[in-house]
Order: structure tokens, then sequence, then C-alpha cells
């Protein structure tokens, strides 16, 4: 049996071990252990250091060429879109900066932003009850307006798509006159879906447009590549594409990552039919959305832009040649120097 003296015995014991243990480390141990731990510490905060003053470089350079960029955006963009009207469709969640950038980007090119549409929550909602509340307004309005509706390329998104086919005949007008809707039945088109909460609308967007501008959300969304919102875009930037001269997707850096609207499209066979930016939070890829439409505009083809899994950084531009350039200095000192045109030809997709 184990009695008081043992348990006494076991305690001064332990605490015995417990004084040697301490006074080791704080004389002959300490030393060496507090020494390497100094060393590792000044190594750790020499090499933070350097870090912070490379990444404080690298923001000067990032924020120099942003500023080069905004004092030569209106020479670059000058009359890529004149005559063209267009309008922005935005995503739930898109960044409301990068929508105004956009907005302002095609103003200076001499585009003509006619309005926004903004899609609610609700129109991603792939659930029964909303497909099939979704669905019996596309059929009433199909029947009204007598319009055939799409079959779909996705039975999980077939209603969304259809909605954003006859959404495109109210916006969109790829020949300049070739509109299957009055202005008013379009006006009455887009109230309907507004009244039940799939979009709002600012500006007049039936004042049809030839480009479309798709916003994706700010951050990609938590359930990935499979996410509803991700599908349905796909349907939508597919409808745009046939009915518009050109469409572009675009996007935040923050929201363009693995997962992303714009990561699942460039996966996808829509990405032969619209053209991405990744980057549209930048001045640079502000620029790029233009001229991306300017290309396509041009008899180009649709291509990926931007830093993450683009194919090219921006849309290739060709300068004047040098010939060119001296015959026109010599034959007239005051005929203004032609600013770069966007070519037909887009970078090769990966």
């Amino acid at each position: 049996m184990i009695d008081f003296r043992y348990h006494l015995v076991s305690i001064v014991a332990v605490f015995l071990a417990l004084a040697i243990g301490i006074v080791l480390g704080s004389t002959e141990l300490q030393g060496h252990t507090l020494d390497a731990l100094r060393t590792t510490s000044d190594l750790l905060s020499r090499e933070l250091a350097a870090a912070r003053a490379q990444s404080d470089t690298y923001q000067t350079q990032a924020n120099n060429e942003d500023q080069f960029l905004q004092s030569a955006e209106p020479r670059l963009l000058s009359k890529l879109l004149t005559g063209q009207n267009v309008v922005i469709v935005t995503e739930p969640g898109a960044q409301g900066s990068v929508v105004d950038a956009l907005t302002k980007a095609a103003t200076t090119a001499d585009g003509n932003v006619i309005g926004q549409v903004a899609l609610q929550p609700k129109f991603n909602d792939i659930s029964g009850a909303n497909q099939s509340s979704l669905s019996g307004i596309n059929n009433s309005i199909a029947s009204n307006d007598s319009i055939v509706l799409t079959t779909g390329s996705d039975p999980q998104t077939v209603y969304q798509e259809q909605a954003a086919q006859l959404i495109a005949t109210a916006i969109l007008d790829k020949g300049a006159g070739s509109t299957v809707l009055t202005s008013t039945a379009a006006q009455t088109l887009l109230s309907t879906y507004a009244q039940d909460g799939y979009l709002t609308t600012s500006g007049t967007p039936t004042d049809r447009a030839t480009l479309a501008i798709l916003v994706t959300p700010q951050s990609a969304p938590s359930d990935g590549p499979n996410d509803p919102a991700n599908q349905v875009l796909l349907a939508i930037a597919q409808e745009f594409a046939t009915a518009s001269s050109a469409t572009v997707v675009a996007g935040g850096t923050a929201g363009s990552a693995s997962g992303s609207a714009i990561s699942v499209l460039r996966s996808s066979s829509v990405s032969a039919l619209v053209s991405s930016v990744d980057n549209a939070d930048t001045t640079l890829g502000q620029i790029s959305v233009i001229e991306a439409l300017a290309v396509q505009l041009a008899g180009g083809k649709p291509n990926s832009y931007g830093i993450s899994g683009a194919s090219a950084v921006s849309p290739e531009q060709s300068l004047p040649s040098p010939s060119a350039s001296a015959s026109a200095s010599a034959s007239a000192s005051a005929t203004p120097t032609a600013h770069p045109k966007t070519t037909g030809k887009a970078g090769k997709k990966k």
C-alpha cells in the first residue's frame, strides 16, 4: 500500500528536479540557447527588412507605371470605339470602382456608355422554386414578343440562359438596326425581370448597344468552379456574344484567381466567343478591356488578357512604320501623329 511518506518523497523529488532544471537553464544552457535565438532572430529581421525594401521598390515601380498609363490612356484609347454604344452588365458582387473605371475608359475611347444592367443574386439562384418562376417569366415574355427560346447548353442553367437571351434582345443590337423588339417592348421586358427582383437598370440600356462588358464579382466564390454564379455567367456570356458585335468579361485581380468566374470561363468553350481581362481593377486592365473590344470590332478573335492564366498581358498593337512616320513628318508639319491602332490579330490562346 502506498503511504503518505511515498507521496511526500515523490513530491520532493519532482520539485527538486524542477529546481535543478531551473538552475541549469539559468546558467550554462541559457547562454547558448539565447545566443542561438538572438542570432536566428537577427537573421530573420534582416531578411524581413530586405523583403520589405524590395516590396516597397516594386510598389513604387508599379505606382509609377500606373501613373504613366493614366497619362497615356487618352492617347492609347482615342477613337477606338467611335460610333459604338456600350452597355455594362454586372454580376452580384461586382466592384463599383471597376465599373466606374471601365465606364470612364469606354468614354475616353469615344464610345457611348448607354447604361448598366445589374444582375441580382436571385438571377443566380438555381433552386427548383426559382427556376420554375424564371421559366414562367421567360415563356410569358417569349410568347408576347414572338421569340423562340434557346434550348440551353446546360440543363442546370437553362432558364438563366433563356433569360440572358431575352435580356440581350432588349439591350443589344449586333447589326445596328436589326433589333426584333420595339423600344417599348424592350423596356417592358427589362421591367418584368426588375419587378421580380432579377435585375436593376440605370441609364437607358434599351437604346441598344453594339458592345457589352460583363463585370464579374470582386472575389471568387467559396464553392469554387462549380458555384452556380460561375455557371450562370457562362450562359450569359454565350448569349451576349451572339447578340453583340463584341463582348468582354472583366474582373478584378483578387476576384480572378482559381475557382473564379474568369478562371472557369477560360477553361470552357465560351472562351472562344468572348475576350476576358483579369486585372480590370488596374489602369492596364481597363485599357486592355477597351482594346479587346476594338480587336474584335476589327475582325480579330477573342483572347484572354491579364496576369492570371491569360494568353497575353494585353492586346497587340502596331505602331506606324518609321518610313511612314518620316513621310508624314516631311509632308505636313501640322498633321497630328496617328495614335497606335489595335490590330485585328489577338494572341494565340493556350
